[in-house]
């Protein structure tokens, strides 16, 4: 089992700072790289046999892909102002091309295609938005790619948990194919941290502890979930970002809370 924690590093020629690959995570379904582009610099890469989302975590660019052109993309310098961002759906068999306008921080979520849509512009408008949990136990949620909108494998969300709150929480796990009960998705969990100096936590386990890992995150940090339970908590001062890409054999989200802490939703 390779680490789960995969740190970021100084970008290399194509701007390229993190990347986890099948191969890399030992799996079979998602792809997440993230790559921090200069004004004027472009990234072009062919989709091959995987669907593509690219996400505009932060700046302005231009998006060129399968003969279609969205200029002047992005709104946000930060993905703490509340906002949803730009993203672009790019099937497999097509060509996409990334132009910075600004500083550029852009995830590139991938997983296995059919070729079955078309590329399409997710404009920030289009993202569904939503609070779960109450108390010490709430996020808000950015829907950029759920199951509800067209796609072959992938599911893409944001998630910000306030400074002090605890989110996919209570522990749940999604690695078992039994549906409607609990469907089996990988997942990657790519965060950030306002003020960027902090931490937060993030643990990874299994039922019979076959995995069990708890991690300090830091900011530029992704966390791999192959299988098992995965919260995460955000300590007082320090409020936390993170995308997620799940992906499976069935594009359906269920899940299953861990047993032993399931009362804390039924209380």
């Amino acid at each position: 089992m390779p680490n789960l924690l995969v740190k970021p590093r100084t970008p290399d020629a194509d701007g390229e700072v993190l990347s986890v690959s099948p191969e890399s995570a030992g799996w079979r379904h998602v792809g997440f790289k993230v790559f921090k582009l200069q004004p004027g610099q472009s990234l072009s890469r062919e989709t091959g046999e995987e669907e593509v989302c690219l996400v505009l975590v932060t700046g302005k660019a231009n998006i060129e892909a399968g003969g279609e052109t969205f200029a002047g993309l992005g709104e946000r310098m930060s993905v703490f102002e509340d906002k949803a961002p730009y993203s672009v759906y790019v099937p497999n068999g097509q060509r996409f091309t990334v132009t910075a306008e600004t500083d550029v921080e852009l995830a590139v979520c991938s997983a296995p295609g059919k070729g079955s849509h078309p590329v399409r512009l997710i404009r920030p408008e289009d993202v569904g938005f939503e609070e779960r949990g109450s108390g010490s136990n709430r996020r808000l949620i950015y829907n950029i790619l759920p199951e509800s909108e067209p796609a072959d494998s992938l599911l893409v969300v944001e998630v910000i948990t306030p400074s002090g709150n605890w989110s996919s929480y209570p522990p749940h796990k999604h690695d078992t194919e039994n549906i409607p009960t609990e469907s089996s998705l990988e997942e990657t969990y790519y965060h950030h941290l306002n003020p960027p100096q902090g931490f937060a936590f993030q643990r990874v386990y299994t039922d019979d502890r076959s995995i069990d890992e708890t991690m300090a995150v830091e900011d530029g940090t992704c966390v791999m979930v192959p299988r098992g339970y995965h919260p995460v908590g955000a300590p007082h001062g320090y409020d936390l970002y993170y995308l997620n890409v799940m992906a499976g054999p069935v594009r359906q989200w269920h899940f299953k809370n861990d047993p032993a802490h399931e009362w804390i939703v039924k209380k």
